[in-house]
């Protein structure tokens, strides 16, 4: 397996608690890339400040929602940040979830549609990637765009959306981290973040019935083996391993997500560096 280093590591964190002294620690780490959650608008203004503040540090959406977002406004953003930031934006685009849009049609044929305006746009398919879970839009994904970012999976499911996607298409997972080596306590932080709404959401909970897990497991905010399985947590080295898993299953890089969300994610990326350079 080829040696982790922190390009094939990224942050995913909520774009509204992002700073610009945050992104520059990472990019001082060597983070691959920051991925922007939390569905950020059309304009991404957000993105423009963070490209400038860094200088290798690659940003991306993780994602922006097609349906609050407009495709043409996007592919505006898109040229602006490509135009003053080459190579250094990545747009992340999905379909959400069926509880929170009240107009929520196929999401399969929106997001066919969504990506015919950016083509229209001239946004390249090279440069954008999607949120993609289930075996149909991770063949959407390797055909239409760079690849997929899944978001609350598994190295398992890892390994099966590399056999889908192919070998050549980008496979960015995301991972959700506690550095903490108390276990109950690692494993109550955990639950409250899946928990709600994550595992009362129909695609999340179908993806994880796809895995293996009963409903049984999955009620109650999940038992300790489905938080276990969603939320890596552990002394660094053992977060490391988890993310080492992700990579030897077929992922590119894997996006860590820190929990508690509002914490400061720089000490605990410092800490995984270190963890990194030992691996």
């Amino acid at each position: 397996m080829t040696k982790i280093t922190m390009k094939s590591v990224g942050v995913w964190r909520p774009y509204p608690l992002v700073t610009v002294e945050e992104a520059r620690a990472l990019d001082r780490l060597g983070v691959g890339t920051l991925w922007l959650g939390g569905s950020p608008p059309a304009d991404l203004a957000v993105v423009d400040g963070l490209l400038a503040a860094t200088t290798h540090l690659q940003v991306a959406t993780g994602i922006v929602n097609i349906w609050t977002a407009p495709a043409d406004e996007v592919a505006r953003s898109f040229h602006r940040i490509e135009a003053a930031y080459p190579g250094r934006f990545l747009l992340g685009i999905g379909a959400g979830h069926p509880e929170a849009q009240a107009e929520y049609r196929s999401p399969y044929r929106a997001l066919e549609e969504y990506l015919d305006r950016l083509d229209e746009a001239g946004v390249p398919a090279g440069r954008r990637v999607l949120a993609a879970l289930g075996p149909r839009v991770l063949r959407l994904s390797a055909r239409r765009s760079a690849g997929a970012h899944p978001y609350l999976t598994t190295p398992e499911h890892t390994g099966l959306a590399r056999e889908i996607l192919g070998a050549e298409p980008l496979l960015a997972p995301e991972q959700k981290v506690v550095l903490d080596t108390d276990a109950q306590r690692a494993r109550d932080i955990g639950r409250a973040a899946v928990a709600n709404p994550y595992l009362q959401l129909r695609n999340y909970v179908e993806n994880l019935k796809r895995l293996g897990f009963a409903e049984e497991d999955l009620a109650d905010g999940g038992t300790d083996a489905v938080v276990d399985a969603l939320v890596a947590h552990g002394d660094a080295a053992a977060v490391v391993g988890r993310i080492e898993a992700h990579l030897a299953a077929g992922a590119d890089q894997v996006a860590v997500q820190l929990l508690p969300a509002d914490a400061d994610p720089v000490p605990t990326m410092t800490a995984l560096a270190a963890a990194v350079e030992n691996a």
